[in-house]
């Protein structure tokens, strides 16, 4: 009888192992693909910096909100 509750809670042991190796796994791919979008941002935000006419954001805004009508 004592083997078998030993075993029983050995299986639960080895399950509960795999659960958490599962939840570390899923928080990495989670935190991997939440980096690669970051990145992407600043890349993009990189190459338009980089074709920017130097005009400053507060020129271009004042600019926007003339009204030429």
């Amino acid at each position: 009888m004592g083997s078998s509750l030993e075993n029983r809670l050995g299986n639960l042991i080895h399950e509960i192992q795999e659960i958490r190796k599962d939840i570390i796994i899923h928080k990495i791919e989670k935190v991997t693909t939440a980096q690669a979008k970051i990145n992407a941002w600043k890349s993009l935000g990189e190459k338009i910096s980089t074709k920017w006419d130097n005009v400053s954001a507060v020129e271009e805004i004042s600019n926007q909100r003339e009204k030429s009508w």
